[in-house]
């Protein structure tokens, strides 16, 4: 550890690899990157820390590295600078290893509190909410966030003085061809985060019970005097705490949890909601975020940090002060036309449903059109019926070509066209236009006016088409 100077990323545009490049630059190492020239949501964060990112790769880039930390895209292992630094005898990290490493301190010689977030939904913003009531309260947390910017944070990654680390936990492999362990294993918290447990990464598990199993290896990791504070409204979550021994918090909608969201109303971008715990009313609470499954989010953070010792005061005031993340329910502007854009993340049935259900509730006398690029043909084809009544919230779906994963084959059983088929069993006014191009042609054709919003939804590229429309900022 003492001979480490310099770190190269390799992917360094990942969400995931973005915030861990940051947090090393800020601890004082030199860090360079390196990824495909391609524009990602990540760009800005980069720029903004100054992180120089190499076009590509080649071994010219690990000049003077002491450490490579890879991702799992890009060929992982059998990417050429990997190869290359291993036969320099450059010590190689995968993401998750790194995160795991960061967390635990060495590297940075001297140890923090760590704060897993982890689940099947909900992840990023729950760690984002618990990463700004330590900030607004000066605590000064190190995170690691896997997305791009995060207004009430001002980055996805930081390195901080405080007592706590807080970072987002994958469940997906630490290396797909190579070390099909799950990444959140190289974390070791004092306070483990579980929102949900659902059935996805069909190409690594075959079933949600699986997914279970590396949860409940996860927190049976965890430290004797540690705490999982979990979503206890979850059938797979409640299996888990069967199996568990250690403390747990639950929380969620339900009144039989430890704590739970009694209500909720939602006003323009905000929402409020009053939580009630072992028959106590704990008051009003506010957050720049909207849809149930938000309140849940909030609710998670709330009890984290009640855990780690603030007062409901001050969790209070932190929580009003979250306006959300990059690619989370984001307002992007304003067309010409007069119709107002979003985008989100959503590429799951069930974010999918939440998501659109938040965005009803919100616009409720808005026409609602949902644009939607399915990611991986893995996942489109295991959740095919799930995705088909996933758009119930939307007056018309367009869905794109399915986004492929640099990890996998094309699977030509599966496709945009036939999931629109089974889309119109539930939504008559669904759309296939399989390219982005085709979907700006079809918006600028129709020039919706100011009743409509207009979502960009999915885990690929295709948010970006708010490029290639005339918005008004």
């Amino acid at each position: 550890m003492k001979k480490i100077k310099n770190i190269h990323f390799l992917g360094v545009k990942g969400v995931g690899m973005t915030p861990l490049a940051i947090i090393a630059k800020e601890a004082g190492f030199k860090v360079t990157g390196c990824d495909i020239d391609e524009e990602f949501i990540t760009d800005v964060a980069l720029k903004k820390a100054g992180i120089e990112v190499f076009k590509n790769f080649s071994d010219e880039h690990l000049k003077n590295v002491d450490l490579l930390i890879t991702t799992g895209a890009h060929g992982g292992f059998d990417n050429p600078e990997v190869i290359s630094a291993k036969k320099f005898g450059i010590p190689v990290w995968t993401q998750g290893q790194a995160a795991g490493e960061f967390m635990k301190g060495d590297i940075f010689k001297r140890a923090q509190d760590g704060i897993s977030v982890t689940g099947s939904h909900g992840k990023t913003t729950t760690a984002a909410m618990i990463a700004t009531i330590l900030k607004v309260n000066n605590q000064d947390p190190s995170f690691l966030i896997g997305t791009g910017e995060i207004p009430s944070l001002g980055s996805p990654g930081h390195y901080g003085k405080g007592r706590y680390f807080v970072a987002e936990a994958d469940e997906y492999a630490t290396e797909p061809k190579y070390d099909r362990r799950a990444k959140l294993l190289w974390q070791k918290p004092k306070i483990a985060v579980i929102t949900n447990i659902e059935f996805d990464h069909p190409d690594l598990y075959e079933s949600a019970d699986k997914i279970e199993e590396v949860f409940l290896e996860f927190i049976n990791n965890m430290p004797q005097d540690g705490v999982v504070v979990c979503g206890g409204d979850d059938r797979l979550v409640k299996k888990m705490l069967s199996e568990y021994k250690g403390r747990r918090v639950t929380f969620g909608l339900s009144e039989y949890n430890d704590f739970y969201v009694q209500r909720y109303t939602i006003s323009g971008t905000r929402m409020f909601f009053w939580v009630k715990s072992k028959g106590t009313l704990m008051g009003e609470f506010s957050v720049g975020v909207v849809g149930e499954h938000n309140a849940v989010n909030a609710l998670g953070a709330l009890v984290v940090a009640l855990e780690a010792g603030f007062s409901v005061e001050q969790v209070r005031r932190g929580l009003s002060l979250f306006t959300g993340s990059k690619r989370r329910f984001e307002y992007v502007g304003k067309l010409a036309s007069g119709a107002s854009l979003y985008d989100d993340y959503a590429h799951h049935p069930t974010e999918i449903k939440q998501t659109l259900s938040a965005f009803r509730k919100t616009f409720p006398k808005e026409k609602i059109i949902c644009i939607f690029q399915p990611h991986t043909y893995s996942r489109t084809k295991s959740l095919f019926e799930q995705f088909s009544s996933s758009f119930k919230d939307a007056d018309i779906v367009i869905l794109t070509n399915i986004y492929p994963s640099l990890r996998e084959e094309k699977d030509e059983t599966v496709s945009s066209g036939l999931l629109a088929e089974s889309v119109a069993k539930f939504n008559k006014n669904v759309l296939y236009l399989p390219e982005l191009s085709d979907v700006v042609e079809y918006i600028d054709k129709n020039s919706f006016g100011k009743d409509t919003i207009i979502i960009s939804m999915g885990a690929g590229n295709v948010y970006k088409i708010s490029e290639r429309l005339n918005l008004i900022k």
